[in-house]
């Protein structure tokens, strides 16, 4: 079995993360079979059932997209999964949840760990976190004829400002410009919609999803990276449990990842998913 001691062994040697970029790859330690119980932790059962569960967002491309004919995702958090899968000796499975409900999938042990969560205090009551996947700035698909510079800009009576309810979007906005008429509506699509029917000004959205929504609709408006830039992180999410074992090994695979550059060239790979490209990056902002 591979036990918390070998795992920390391993990942100071960086043997762990191989396996995801070089075909070929020992395997990292072959599992005996282990008698389930009811204190068994996500790591061990993972082990034993050779089984790694996870869950994927239809429509929710970049990150995950489901193809109707086929019934197969794709997407980057599909592929980092996969990737990640191969690392435990293990199987993917998927399952279909919202970014709503994945929390209450973990807390539900319907599935192990979950890419794609935005790490909000209230969230890390109830779900632990990984270190960060990718970073994602602040942005606001302005209407044409607006063209802010700051957030400053945006904190004004006089500007309508478009989010979708207990988001990041909705948290940032509220803080950063409480002068301002903010409009809150059940879903992004909603906050999009009403864009583009005039009801409001602008629109606050994540990077990734602000460049999607204007690749659909170019006539929308611009894209806008008001000054002072801010962000918000990508992570895993995983049930909260006293083992840390699963979090602490998917912590290793993630900065090993990322140092190799696989983690990046998966994310600007999948963005062809939406039409996005490298070059549609605004100048000063990464990943």
């Amino acid at each position: 079995m591979l036990s918390r001691r070998s795992l920390a062994g391993l990942a100071g040697t960086g043997i762990l993360g191989a396996g995801t970029l070089v075909a070929g790859a020992a395997a990292v330690v072959s599992s005996p079979a282990l008698a389930q119980d009811a204190s068994e932790s996500a790591f061990d059962r993972i082990r034993r059932t050779k089984k790694l569960r996870t869950a994927a967002v239809a429509g929710g491309a970049p990150y995950y997209q489901k193809d109707i004919a086929s019934g197969q995702w794709r997407g980057f958090y599909v592929d980092m999964a996969k990737a990640l899968a191969t690392e435990l000796e293990a199987e993917l499975e998927l399952s279909e949840t919202t970014w709503g409900n994945a929390v209450l999938d973990l807390q539900a042990n319907k599935i192990d760990m979950f890419f794609g969560l935005n790490p909000t205090p209230k969230r890390a009551l109830v779900v632990d976190f990984s270190v960060p996947v990718f970073s994602n700035a602040f942005t606001v698909i302005a209407k044409k004829g607006f063209s802010p510079k700051t957030w400053a800009e945006l904190n004004s009576p006089d500007v309508k400002l478009a989010v979708d309810v207990g988001s990041s979007h909705d948290a940032v906005v509220t803080r950063l410009c409480p002068k301002a008429q903010i409009v809150r509506f059940k879903s992004a699509d909603e906050a999009t919609l009403a864009l583009s029917t005039g009801r409001v000004d602008a629109q606050c959205l994540i990077l990734m999803l602000a460049l999607t929504v204007l690749k659909k609709n170019p006539a929308l408006g611009q894209l806008v990276v008001p000054n002072p830039v801010f962000a918000t992180t990508s992570n895993a999410g995983f049930r909260r449990e006293r083992d840390k074992t699963l979090r602490d090994f998917v912590n290793t695979w993630i900065d090993y990842n990322k140092g190799l550059g696989f983690i990046r060239q998966t994310i600007v790979s999948n963005m062809e998913l939406v039409g996005v490209t490298e070059a549609d990056m605004p100048a000063g902002v990464s990943l």
